[in-house]
Formats: structure tokens, C-alpha cells, sequence
């Protein structure tokens, strides 16, 4: 899946194609952070608030018959009109995406570009629908079979809903079974991830508040909308944030597949952050230091441990195989030692089926997945090096599942003419599977101190 961006902030024009691990890295304010919200915005709005079409005919034979046939291929025929439409709908939101002015996005573009290939649908699909305790219609594709088949389970003097949510609900079951393995799941860490960590309570309250107030407001001021500009000053990706603090409680109660079936992967990330995360049952949360008798609110904890937390819970309690975890700057106030292991955790994600999506300015990080991409080749020497060093084989990485981006300014072809031009743009990284990552973003800051460490030392006098 390669994503095409026009004017998006620094970025003038750019592409990348989704890896099982996608990597974005390069200097300040050159569009890093653009990228991945559009993204995430996409896959929010994909999964939220898209639903394909379905004619006005299809509806009123469903009413009238009782029961309707589409064909899927018909709609992997028009799939690419159908994500062109989607694309165009979402680019139209993106002032909300990044809560800002819309003139700032007037001849911004967002666009995916699939062959059709790329679709896989789902082989078989089973949903009921109802309301108020009562099954209206069901929704079903079998395996093999091209059909999707829809049945009335009442009477059509009895379905009161109106066709436009019929005509919805159909949509959103012919988008999952066409694109559900196309589109991940997102879930982000902003990077003002530990500021939510710090002020969830306070957050809780703000909303409450107004919806206290929300009882003296005239009646013809729609409440929804009162509340949806809670957190209207912030992008969406902070807004996602700032509600699944607020959640923390409830998923808690909750067990991932991680949780279920890869408990080392939580031993791994507790090593990280030197404890664990503990919800009481009064609801509060702590942090509580290994083998110390103490629990710490997060405004006792440290920074790394407040900025993994949305991450630690994620992967404790929500994760998914197929998802696609978003990271803005993981090394966010983390020890080089341990930018190392959250680099070897990613890629035990990725290996488990969980697609990383990361922006970093680490050299650390690329160094680690360097490590574990030259590692995981079929050599004796390797393998007892590799045990030497505590690398375990869940870890190792393989070089085709990597795309690595550097945000800087490079000529491009213009609308893929032949005039090019010099602007901020991505330039994929080489990635060799014996020698990793060429990581040129990082590795000419570091000649230069080099050289001017070794000038220092071994220059003589004037």
C-alpha cells in the first residue's frame, strides 16, 4: 500500500509504502509528524466514518423481496474509484485531522494507490444486525463463494429504520469484507503522550464539568456538538491519546492476545520501565518499581515511565494481531540501553503480526534493528554470536519486512513528469540484509563529532 502526500506541511511531495515496520526519520520540522497524523487520520476516518455506496435499487429490492445478492467482484472492479472517493472525503478533513485552519490544507492531497492485486477480501463474513433486542437482517459471504447475501429477519412494516442507515450499515460490511485486510487497525503514541499520562485526571474532570453544564444550555444547542469541542484545540492524534487515558480503567479489564499467549513480551516491557503498571480496584492508577513496596502515581513516576504508558497498556490489554502501532519518537525520554530494547520489543511485534509504524530521531533505535537485521541470517558464527549477546530468535529481523524514509530536501520529479524540482520530500533508506540500515540522516552528525573529537585529541598545537 503506497501513500502519496501533496503539500502537507513541509512535505511539498512524498510517497512511502507501508511495511511491517515503517520507519520515518530525519531532522526537525521536515514533516515527519505531517506524515504519520495523515496517516493515522486516514485509517481512523477509513474504519469511523467511510462506507461505501450502495445504489438506491439494491435497498428497495432488499425492502421489497426480502433478501438481495451483491457480488463482490463488481466491487474489486471499483475498488480504486472507490478509495479515490474516500481519499478525496478524508483530504476535505484534514484542518480537523490537525485541528488548524483550513487554509493551511487548501491544496494539500492524500492519496492511496493500490493495484488491485492488493485486495484480498475476506473469504467469509457473518454479521447480524438489530436493535432494541431484535435481529433485522443478517449479512453473510461464504467461503469460495463470490456472493454476499443479504436476508430480512422481520417483516418490512416492522423495520423502522430508515434506508439511509440500512444503506450505511451495508456499506461498512462490503468495506470490511473488500479492504479489512488492506487497512490496519491504528492505534498512536503521540509524542505528547506523557503530558496525557500526567493531567487523565484532570481531563476527566474538564469533561464531566460540561457535562454538568451541559443541563443549563438552551435546548436548541445540539449537546453532542458542545462536547465534541472538548478537545478541539488538538490534533486527532492527541485527542486519541487523551481518551484512551481516560479509559485506562475500563481496559484493564481487558486481556490482548499478547497477554493471552506471549506473556514474555510483557515481562520484556516491564524490564523497560522497571515495574509495572497497576490499576486498584478503586480505579486508581499507579506505577509499583520492581521489588519495592511502594506504588507511585504517575506525577511520582519518571518520564519514560509515563511516556510508555499508553504503549504498556496497548499492548497489555487492546492488541490485535493485524493492527498497526503508530509511535511518535519512541526514544521520548528513554536510556540509550533502553531505546535498544524498545527497538528488539518492535520487532517482536512485528514478528507476532503486529505492524510498527515509528518516526525517530534515535540513532540507537535504527542502530538495534540494524543489529537485528544482521543478525538473522543462517550462520553458525552469527547464532553464537548472537546468543552470546542476549539477542533471543523472536527478535531477529528480516530486511524485507523494513521500509526506512529520510525526511530531507532531494529533487523529485514534478507530477511524475520529467522536470524535477528540489524540495522537502522521502527518499527510502537502502537496507542491505548483512550490513542493515544506510541511515545517512544520522550517520553524518556523528562523522562530524567524530572528526571533531578525534581533531581535538590527536590535532596537536597550531
Amino acid at each position: 500500500m503506497k501513500i502519496v502526500i501533496k503539500n502537507l506541511g513541509a512535505l511539498k511531495q512524498a510517497e512511502f509504502t507501508l511495511g511491517e515496520m515503517t520507519i520515518i526519520c530525519g531532522g526537525n520540522n521536515s514533516g515527519k509528524t505531517y506524515a504519520t497524523y495523515a496517516l493515522f487520520g486516514f485509517l481512523s476516518y477509513w474504519r469511523d466514518v467511510f462506507s461505501i455506496n450502495i445504489p438506491d435499487d439494491d435497498v428497495r429490492q432488499l425492502l421489497e423481496d426480502g433478501s438481495i445478492e451483491l457480488d463482490i467482484k463488481d466491487y474489486i472492479n471499483n475498488a480504486t474509484k472507490i478509495l479515490e472517493n474516500g481519499c478525496n472525503a478524508f483530504t476535505e478533513q484534514l484542518p480537523h485531522v490537525f485541528a488548524s485552519s483550513e487554509k493551511h490544507f487548501s491544496e494539500s492531497q492524500f492519496a492511496v494507490v493500490l493495484d488491485l492485486s492488493d485486495i484480498d477480501p475476506n473469504q467469509a463474513f457473518e454479521r447480524t444486525m438489530g436493535a432494541a433486542k431484535t435481529q433485522l437482517f443478517s449479512i453473510s459471504k461464504k467461503v469460495d463463494s463470490p456472493l454476499i447475501t443479504i436476508f430480512l429477519l422481520v417483516e418490512k412494516e416492522k423495520l423502522k429504520i430508515p434506508q439511509e442507515v440500512i444503506r450505511k450499515i451495508i456499506g461498512e460490511a462490503l468495506k470490511e469484507i473488500l479492504f479489512g485486510r488492506l487497512f490496519p487497525k491504528p492505534f498512536i503514541a503521540s509524542a505528547e503522550r506523557t503530558g496525557a499520562a500526567i493531567f487523565r485526571k484532570e481531563l476527566n474532570f474538564a469533561r464531566n464539568r460540561i457535562l454538568e453544564e451541559m443541563r443549563y444550555i438552551e435546548k436548541d444547542i445540539n449537546p453532542f456538538d458542545l462536547l465534541s469541542k472538548v478537545y478541539s484545540d488538538y490534533a486527532l492524534p492527541v485527542k486519541s491519546n487523551v481518551d484512551f487515558t481516560r479509559q485506562l480503567e475500563t481496559l484493564a479489564k481487558k486481556d490482548s492476545f499478547i497477554a493471552k499467549q506471549h506473556p514474555k513480551i510483557l515481562n520484556d516491557f516491564a524490564g523497560i520501565i522497571g515495574g509495572e503498571y497497576l490499576v486498584t480496584k478503586n480505579d486508581e492508577l499507579y506505577f509499583v518499581p520492581k521489588g519495592k513496596r511502594v506504588k507511585l502515581t504517575m506525577d511520582e513516576s519518571s518520564s519514560a515511565v509515563r511516556s510508555l504508558l499508553d504503549i504498556g497498556f496497548y499492548l497489555r490489554h487492546v492488541a490485535a494481531p493485524g493492527d498497526l502501532l503508530m509511535v511518535d519518537e519512541p526514544e521520548l525520554n528513554l536510556h540509550p540501553e533502553n531505546q535498544r530494547r524498545v527497538a528488539r520489543l518492535f520487532s517482536q511485534l512485528v514478528n507476532l503480526g503486529i505492524k510498527v509504524f515509528i518516526t525517530t530521531h534515535s540513532d540507537y533505535i535504527i542502530k538495534e534493528l540494524n543489529t537485528l537485521i544482521m543478525l538473522n541470517q543462517d550462520s553458525p558464527r552469527l547464532k553464537k554470536f548472537a546468543e552470546r549477546e542476549g539477542y533471543r530468535e523472536d527478535e531477529l529481523l528480516s530486511a524485507n519486512k523494513v521500509r526506512v524514509y529520510i525526511a530531507e530536501e532531494a529533487m523529485i520529479k514534478i507530477d511524475g513528469a520529467q522536470r524535477k524540482t528540489s524540495c522537502q520530500t522521502f527518499v527510502q533508506a537502502d537496507i542491505d540484509p548483512k550490513m542493515g540500515i544506510e541511515a545517512r540522516s544520522f550517520d553524518k552528525t556523528i562523522e562530524d563529532m567524530n572528526r571533531i573529537q578525534d581533531e581535538i585529541v590527536w590535532g596537536g598545537d597550531a
